[in-house]
């Protein structure tokens, strides 16, 4: 423990002991969600949202019961937007856009953020603002104002803040601020920006990759071992984002090698961790279908540079850099239909605790039980709502502090 008493910050592995984890309990954010736009949204359908708060809180009880502290998005956001000024700013500019709203509306909006209470300009960033709710009169000098319809967002709302994994992540005793890739979800980094950037907690915090181009989610990230990491490319993260992760590390010393995984550019398989996860420090659990055709391309550090070899087979190449004979893989399912199914509700986006203990989603019974029987300790929690969104437990959750491997 630090002077403050909490866990020193940062993660060098996926599996090591949780100590604090980043969640967002959803929102009114999740209320915009109508069947007009949630395709745009990216969510599969339009979740009771009064259940989903149920389910996520049951899944916040379920860590702090097993002494995890549970910091919540929403509330380092009012906090922060509260201390700081600067905080306050760069909020407002991210969402308030003048080539969405024109140079007039936009300058009258951010006028009138500036001087609304934390709380509600937090709920404000997160949940959005129609023109129905516009402080601003509708026979303003706006053209904008008058033409659109008032249901219409002034400032969209950020659904997929659920999954705190994307927007940032840890890597040794530092924190990487991604580059989303999809219009909906591009915004959400600017809030974790802010709170990592003003919010005591995180005070001294150094960054790691911070990309504002090449795009690289944390979903497409695992920790497979200390200085062993493996980056996804496929839906979300891109050749460029891998690369500029991989350089970025090296250089900072966070890392020795970097694997580069090519991973089918589908929704089912947005981020590598919706396909593969760690749930001990020599075991993954892993969507069966891929298990022989999964391929890595190894980037090494090297003292003049860095080497590229590959592709080679993903899980000889894993355990190879992580230093191990061979890692122990653990099925989604027996049969290729119950392995489509529990993967599509994120059997494999399992969160660890501990070596040897997750948090899984209870609906995907067969890959609990595989997990079960190969000696891995399940805690199961509800997700029929929370999975509309396409994440898991992982997804969900942004370890920043893990006790080190």
């Amino acid at each position: 423990m630090n002077a403050s008493g909490s866990a020193p910050l940062g993660a060098n592995s996926e599996v090591g002991q949780l100590r604090a984890v980043l969640l967002h309990r959803p929102g009114d954010e999740l209320k915009r969600l109508t069947p007009r736009n949630n395709d745009q949204l990216l969510f599969d359908g339009l979740p009771w949202v009064d259940r989903a708060q149920e389910e996520h809180d049951a899944f916040a009880d379920l860590l702090r019961s097993r002494g995890v502290e549970v910091l919540l998005l929403s509330d380092l956001l009012s906090e922060t937007l509260r201390a700081s000024g600067a905080a306050r700013i760069h909020g407002i500019g991210a969402a308030v856009d003048p080539r969405k709203l024109g140079h007039t509306l936009a300058q009258e909006l951010a006028a009138h953020l500036r001087g609304v209470p934390a709380p509600e300009l937090s709920t404000i960033l997160t949940a959005g603002m129609t023109f129905d709710e516009l402080p601003v009169a509708a026979n303003t000098a706006s053209l904008v104002r008058r033409m659109h319809h008032g249901g219409d967002f002034v400032i969209d709302p950020l659904p997929n803040l659920l999954f705190t994994r994307d927007s940032s992540f840890w890597i040794g005793p530092r924190v990487a601020i991604t580059s989303l890739a999809l219009p909906a979800r591009v915004r959400e980094t600017s809030l974790t920006d802010i709170i990592y950037a003003h919010h005591p907690r995180f005070r001294g915090a150094r960054r790691a990759y911070e990309s504002h181009t090449a795009p690289v989610e944390g979903g497409d990230v695992l920790l497979l071992a200390p200085g062993v990491v493996a980056v996804g490319v496929g839906e979300r993260t891109t050749p460029a984002g891998a690369e500029a992760l991989a350089r970025s590390v090296f250089e900072d010393e966070l890392a020795h090698t970097v694997l580069v995984v090519p991973i089918a550019q589908a929704r089912a398989s947005m981020h590598l961790d919706t396909v593969c996860t760690m749930v001990d420090h020599d075991a993954v659990v892993m969507y069966p279908i891929i298990q022989d055709t999964l391929s890595a391309f190894t980037i090494h550090r090297e003292d003049n540079g860095v080497s590229i070899r590959g592709a080679d087979p993903f899980l000889s190449a894993a355990a190879e850099a992580m230093g191990i004979g061979k890692l122990r893989v653990i099925d989604t399912g027996l049969d290729n239909v119950t392995a489509e199914r529990e993967q599509w509700d994120d059997g494999n986006n399992t969160l660890a605790l501990a070596p040897g203990v997750v948090v899984a989603y209870e609906r995907n019974v067969e890959t609990n039980a595989r997990l079960e029987a190969s000696g891995i300790e399940v805690l199961r929690i509800a997700g029929s709502e929370l999975g509309s969104g396409r994440g898991g437990p992982r997804c969900m959750s942004c370890p920043v502090a893990r006790d080190p491997l």
